[in-house]
């Protein structure tokens, strides 16, 4: 077995921006109501001609530069995503197309906004089996799609970006490396966050269309509970499992839900408020691209040095949680 390392991180997000401002145009909300209720200010918006696959590029090619890494260095190619280019072929075939990767496999993974973490899980396994060398592990989303702008409960929350990172073999000796993963789901709990409208179970209809079943429903208070619940055991089972107290953690990027969620967890388990990295007032909920984006940023402005323990935590539809612990 080999060791396993996070050689690069990169991300993107599209120009346009649509604040609350811009939201309040449009249903019946305001900006201090959803400041209050989620901390969110704005989220990003792809163009008219920018899909998923253009958004995955963008953030492979970042990732694939700070790794000091081409194309051709790749191996596999794994697109974490709900809103894929088309749901056949994969939206990973797409991405390894523009990035000239043709000597690597591409495979989509679906687990929502947990899909990054189950990425990294998968990816590093690759790499740690000795399958593959270098895996590139993407999250990627365009949910602007598949929001309903007439629902003020879901159109506040949901943002479009892209996150990446390359998984490497570690040298030997390396501090640096992949120290534990964790994943979990409960299907018991699939109608809390679904598109109904579009699958085998409801193909596409004018009935579907009508009734806005290809869009995005969540309910609320149901899904507060469980990332409340889940984020807490996540962290606390990372401690239990690999033997650390909470003040080991140097950093934890959380999925960038809602900051009340989140702001309920670092009481409950007494998490000082400098551990945790939010970017959520500027992107919203980008779901699969939301922990890789955070990652990212949180390296880029220095929060993340050589050696730190961060801690990446995830939850979503599925219903779907899991966490990698990584040495940095």
């Amino acid at each position: 077995m080999y060791e396993c390392r996070i050689a690069g991180t990169g991300r993107y997000v599209p120009e346009r921006i649509l604040s609350n401002k811009d939201l309040e145009e449009m249903v019946d909300t305001s900006d201090e109501w959803i400041i209050q209720r989620t901390g969110i200010r704005e989220r990003h918006i792809a163009a008219e001609d920018e899909s998923t696959s253009d958004l995955a590029l963008q953030a492979a090619r970042s990732a694939l530069e700070q790794a000091g890494l081409g194309p051709l260095d790749l191996d596999a190619i794994i697109l974490a995503t709900l809103t894929p280019d088309t749901y056949c072929p994969a939206g990973a075939c797409y991405v390894q197309k523009l990035l000239g990767a043709e000597n690597a496999c591409a495979f989509d993974l679906s687990a929502a906004c947990t899909g990054f973490v189950y990425g990294i899980t998968v990816g590093s396994s690759l790499v740690r089996s000795g399958v593959h060398s270098n895996v590139l592990v993407i999250g990627a989303e365009t949910l602007s799609r598949v929001i309903d702008y007439s629902d003020r409960n879901t159109c506040i929350l949901f943002g479009d970006g892209a996150g990446a990172a390359v998984l490497s073999r570690a040298e030997e000796g390396s501090e640096s490396r992949l120290l534990d993963h964790y994943l979990r789901s409960d299907g018991s709990g699939a109608d809390l966050i679904i598109m109904p409208g579009g699958g085998s179970r409801q193909p596409a209809s004018v009935d579907t269309v009508e009734a806005k079943q290809h869009f995005l429903s969540m309910q609320g208070s149901d899904v507060f509970k469980f990332a409340t619940r889940s984020m807490q055991v996540l962290i606390e089972t990372a401690i239990e499992r690999n033997g650390i107290s909470i003040s080991d953690l140097d950093l934890v990027v959380p999925h960038q839900v809602n900051s009340r969620i989140i702001d309920t967890v670092l009481r409950k388990i007494d998490l000082p408020e400098e551990k945790i990295y939010l970017n959520l007032q500027r992107y919203g909920n980008t779901s699969a691209a939301s922990v890789p984006m955070a990652l990212h940023e949180a390296a880029e402005e220095g929060r993340i040095e050589p050696g730190n323990l961060v801690l990446l935590v995830a939850f979503g539809a599925g219903l779907t949680w899991g966490y990698n612990l990584v040495r940095w």
